[in-house]
């Protein structure tokens, strides 16, 4: 059984973690073939990836059956399969919406934490599980998550690891919507379609920018601002979402104006007098 599903279906591109009867937990197979998802997901013609789960669990995180230990040689390990992953889908230039159908924990946590959003399922909890097996945070989680949470939140919630439903998650700003199971990969789908229609280079910019932000200061990101909002503008489709907007803003100037003199009538001039 292939260990993660794809479909392209128009300009997005859906991933699907394929072990329901683990949890979609992460063994090596199933990290190497992300990975290279992740760079066939890098083609220019798609413009927005949903990431999900099989059956009722989004990612259990490592298969601690197919890894016994992550201590030792277990760092050098990381370097070879968690980590080639997590950078392919950090690259990504294009949103990345997490549809969370369940439980996701340790590096399945780490994986939802490393997409642009989230969106959850009431049945989804969140579970750092890091630390009960007397592990550091791995994939990323420790990246990801002070930056979502905030350093305070993220390293309490990282150390005791208790598990966070739904409703909890969506309070911390963890996830951005709670939604049915029936509805999440629906959802999660519009959004992605809907960041896909933004015209020219302007999603994975902005995507670009906001990640540079978090870790320069204001000059340096004004330098950056600058250089990629060249490539926006020289973007193909722009020039003609401009000219769109631009036509809708002078039609809304008409209807405004219709608007005025019909509530606020015109007073007479002195010839009308």
């Amino acid at each position: 059984m292939n260990p993660v599903l794809t479909r392209l279906d128009g300009d997005v591109f859906t991933v699907t973690l394929n072990r329901p009867q683990r949890l979609n937990a992460l063994d090596t197979a199933t990290l190497h073939a992300l990975a290279e998802i992740w760079r066939e997901a890098a083609d220019p013609a798609i413009r927005a990836v949903v990431v999900t789960g099989a059956g009722r669990g989004f990612c259990a995180g490592a298969d601690l059956r197919a890894q016994r230990d992550t201590t030792g040689k277990g760092g050098e390990s990381l370097r070879h399969t968690y980590h080639p992953h997590v950078l392919a889908m950090a690259a990504l230039d294009k949103p990345v919406i997490a549809a969370v159908n369940g439980p996701a924990a340790g590096a399945g946590l780490s994986l939802a934490a490393g997409a642009d959003l989230r969106i959850a399922a009431r049945e989804a909890t969140f579970v750092p599980a890091f630390g009960a097996i007397g592990l550091v945070p791995d994939a990323g989680g420790a990246y990801f998550l002070p930056r979502l949470l905030g350093y305070a939140r993220a390293y309490e919630w990282l150390v005791t690891g208790r598990a966070l439903d739904a409703d909890e998650a969506l309070a911390w700003g963890l996830v951005s919507e709670v939604v049915s199971a029936e509805e999440l990969l629906p959802r999660a789908t519009e959004l992605a379609r809907r960041m896909a229609a933004t015209p020219g280079l302007a999603a994975g910019l902005t995507k670009r920018l906001l990640n540079h932000g978090l870790n320069v200061g204001l000059a340096e990101l004004l330098d950056e601002e600058a250089r990629l909002q060249a490539m926006a503008v020289a973007a193909p489709g722009r020039a003609e979402a401009r000219a769109k907007m631009a036509d809708r803003v002078s039609r809304a100037k008409v209807f405004e104006a219709a608007v005025s003199e019909a509530v606020v009538p015109r007073s007479p001039s002195r010839e009308e007098r």
